[in-house]
């Protein structure tokens, strides 16, 4: 698994300096201050100099302070209550600023999802959605929602899906006991990160399955055993967990799937609608009058 925030700092911290150390201590003592802060505002928060703290990013293995800091967010994200989560929120919005604050928010996470994700690592994904003899779909918590909705459309078009519905350990397993390296197990986790997630994904890479990991960053427990890896941006969380930009990602593979698939599934589909049809499982609207109906 790959060292977070604080296993970085006690890794290094024999080298450090004393306004290192300083800044080290600070940063375990107080993360969530630290967040949102700049190279410049930790530095005089803690009496030490800018080139100082960006020295100390460099000397933790960052490439620079901006990664540092997005260190620290993963480190109060993974960690934060539910009622500290609102209370962080508080601090940072007024009640006037949250409808924008948010909606601005999760904007920007999309934005830079698409900036971000390599095409060529979301088309093997799908690629190998469309040839697996079986695709199971994991999600636990705020998660399971994106599960469902995922799993929903992926049973329109596919015959093999098997959604883990489940938040027993044993039951987990027991529903993945015949997974192999012929099946796909997407597994979807946002901070605080499930560890139902990380077993049912431990288990299916050990059982040669390929994995497809849904989440928000390389240092997510579930991205070690990724065979391919669609990381969703989600900014500091408030009380919800923003999973805008994870149900795009979502959307996009369905629509990939659903190109791939329209041959085969055609006459399926057909046939479902008349089935819906006929037995009136969606309330249909009324035709909208024309202009010339009044003539």
């Amino acid at each position: 698994m790959k060292s977070n925030l604080l296993m970085r700092i006690a890794a290094h911290q024999s080298k450090f300096s004393k306004g290192q150390r300083a800044i080290a201590h600070y940063l375990a003592d107080h993360y969530e201050e630290a967040a949102y802060m700049t190279a410049f505002q930790l530095g005089e928060t803690v009496g030490v100099s800018e080139s100082t703290v960006v020295r100390f990013a460099a000397e933790i293995g960052f490439e620079g302070y901006p990664e540092l800091q997005k260190a620290v967010r993963e480190l109060v994200r993974s960690r934060l209550t539910t009622l500290k989560r609102i209370e962080l929120t508080r601090a940072r919005m007024t009640d006037d600023e949250v409808f924008e604050s948010v909606m601005q928010s999760d904007i920007n996470n999309v934005r830079q999802t698409l900036d971000s994700l390599p095409r060529e690592v979301f088309d093997a994904a799908v690629n190998d959605i469309v040839s697996a003899r079986r695709v199971y779909v994991f999600g636990a918590g705020s998660c399971r929602a994106l599960a469902n909705f995922l799993n929903y459309y992926l049973k329109l078009l596919m015959s093999n899906v098997h959604l883990i519905y489940t938040s027993s350990s044993a039951e987990i397993f027991e529903e993945m006991i015949d997974v192999d390296e012929d099946d796909v197990v997407i597994g979807i986790s946002f901070p605080r990160y499930s560890s139902k997630a990380v077993m049912a994904l431990d288990f299916a890479h050990s059982r040669n399955a390929k994995v497809i990991a849904i989440t928000d960053s390389q240092l997510s427990p579930i991205s070690d055993y990724a065979d391919h890896l669609l990381l969703a941006h989600s900014d500091l969380a408030t009380v919800v967990d923003s999973l805008v930009a994870p149900l795009s990602i979502i959307n996009a593979l369905i629509v990939a799937i659903s190109l791939k698939k329209l041959d085969e599934k055609r006459e399926t589909l057909e046939t479902l609608e008349d089935i819906w049809t006929r037995y009136e499982v969606y309330q249909a609207l009324p035709d909208v009058p024309h202009e010339d109906d009044h003539a």
